[in-house]
């Protein structure tokens, strides 16, 4: 996961002292909003309730840091900035265009692709207010809900898949870091996994679309890539609507496991993994087709963000 998605868009604020000395002192302070900021580095997908919960603010003074103080937006569940510059909107709509004749000149081009990313797998997961709305009469009382919140326990998911499905997923325990060395390691784990596998996947090549997070971009795993025979599709910085694990894999695989309370860490591998299984072929397949349709969309848009 990058954790670059801060590079711009801090303001930092200048508190005047000295006016109106009984009016009760802002919660929007310098040291808070780069609590959140950091916060937000170490976990793109982190909730407003989960900084608020952190942070010990309220939810409103989180929000306030997150739009006003850093411009950020929340695409495809992950904090990005909230209005991309000129530059990055072209690099965007280059990427696409760059890839989409790379499509267009290659038959095979999805058949070869194996996209990947990581997400946190929490033991519990509390589900969306509106998952648990109900239908009442206007002279009912509003059904009462108990304030639950995030399981410390939790680890960190890489899925590689494609077309076909999962092809390897790996748990990383809470309080370790993927590094470039670790990505490498998973990289020289997918060649195997993929011999095993995805018979002849190797022989016709293989397009790995990963994000651009700093394990994914270090130098030992870009050689490790090129050893395993891999070609590393580029995909633009700040774009998580490009990414098929954040529009389609882990949205629907968050659905069934939100609200579920876990005996275990090892609980909720097991239910992320029979849901992987539970998935037919076209599943996947249509949810990786679907970043063609997104790669149009953005050229269209001239390197906007494409949520639909």
């Amino acid at each position: 996961m990058s954790t670059t998605v801060l590079a711009y868009g801090y303001t930092k604020l200048n508190p005047v002292y000295g006016q109106d000395a009984c009016r009760p002192t802002s919660v929007v302070t310098e040291k808070n909003v780069s609590t959140v900021e950091g916060l937000v580095k170490q976990d793109r997908r982190i909730t407003v309730k989960q900084l608020a919960s952190e942070t010990r603010i309220s939810v409103g003074s989180v929000e306030k840091i997150l739009h006003d103080h850093l411009n950020l937006n929340k695409v495809s569940a992950r904090w990005v900035p909230r209005l991309l510059i000129a530059d990055q909107k072209k690099e965007r709509a280059d990427c696409c265009k760059h890839l989409l004749r790379l499509e267009a000149n290659d038959d095979l081009f999805f058949q070869k692709i194996v996209t990947m990313d990581e997400t946190w797998i929490y033991q519990f997961d509390p589900e969306p207010k509106n998952a648990s709305m109900q239908w009442k009469r206007p002279s009912s009382p509003p059904p009462k809900k108990a304030k639950v919140t995030q399981s410390s326990g939790k680890v960190m998911l890489s899925c590689f898949w494609d077309c076909g499905g999962i092809i390897m997923t790996d748990y990383m325990e809470k309080g370790k870091t993927i590094t470039g060395e670790y990505y490498s390691g998973l990289l020289k784990r997918l060649r195997s996994e993929l011999v095993r596998r995805r018979r002849g996947k190797l022989r016709n090549g293989v397009l790995l679309l990963h994000d651009n997070a700093p394990a994914h971009r270090a130098r030992q795993a870009v050689e490790t890539a090129d050893q395993c025979g891999y070609e590393i599709l580029p995909h633009p910085p700040y774009s998580p609507d490009l990414a098929p694990s954040d529009f389609c894999l882990f949205p629907n695989l968050k659905k069934s496991i939100k609200g579920r309370r876990f005996e275990d860490i090892e609980d909720a591998i097991s239910a992320v993994e029979e849901w992987f299984q539970a998935q037919n072929d076209t599943f996947y397949s249509q949810g990786l087709l679907k970043v063609k349709d997104r790669w149009q969309k953005c050229v269209t848009m001239q390197g906007d963000y494409v949520e639909k």
